[in-house]
């Protein structure tokens, strides 16, 4: 079979369709992929907005959990009264307690002159603590441990034992059980918050 110029005009608007639908397939590939393009963009650009306030929600919320736990801590210390001026004669009161309570041989204490223990701004609250040096008579180790757990759940301070120094007594030609067999030397500071 021979074509002829007679049967290319017959041909000539199937043609023409063709080529139409060729270019008309290749302008709707060429478009597709623009929109899949600005589609793949805006998708990467909400992903990277819904991240950041994914991020900031996170943020938002461990400060949430942080003060609530700076609250719980600072109603507690409010409670245990470790919270505004010291109170040295409840102090004073206190160790008398332990020692008759405990049958304690002898306390000695004496209480240095309050001190800061941070720089805080003007109006904010700042830890304060007072030095005492603690020398006691004891039976044995155990009187130590009392008296300094007692002073750690009963104060109305927070109790830090910066250090506590035990030695053996000589032994004397009276009875040591009325003396003490052993002496402790103690370092600790009352620590209590107040309003610079």
């Amino acid at each position: 079979m021979k074509f002829g110029p007679h049967d290319l005009r017959r041909l000539q608007a199937g043609l023409f369709v063709m080529v139409l639908a060729v270019a008309l397939g290749a302008a709707a590939v060429v478009f597709s992929r623009d929109r899949i393009a600005a589609a793949q963009a805006a998708f990467t650009a909400a992903q990277g907005q819904r991240n950041e306030i994914d991020g900031k929600l996170r943020q938002v919320r461990n400060e949430e959990n942080e003060i609530r736990q700076k609250a719980a801590l600072f109603n507690s210390l409010q409670a245990r009264g470790v919270i505004g001026e010291e109170p040295r004669l409840e102090w004073v009161e206190l160790l008398k307690e332990i020692r008759d309570r405990h049958r304690l041989i002898e306390v000695r204490y004496e209480f240095a002159p309050q001190h800061a223990l941070d720089k805080a701004p003007a109006g904010a609250l700042g830890l304060y603590a007072s030095t005492m040096k603690l020398q006691v008579r004891l039976l044995h180790e155990e009187d130590l441990t009392r008296l300094l757990g007692d002073l750690r759940r009963q104060a109305r301070a927070l109790i830090q034992v910066r250090r506590c120094d035990v030695a053996r007594l000589p032994r004397t030609g009276a009875d040591n059980a009325l003396q003490g067999l052993l002496q402790a030397d103690c370092v600790i500071d009352w620590i209590t918050v107040r309003e610079v």
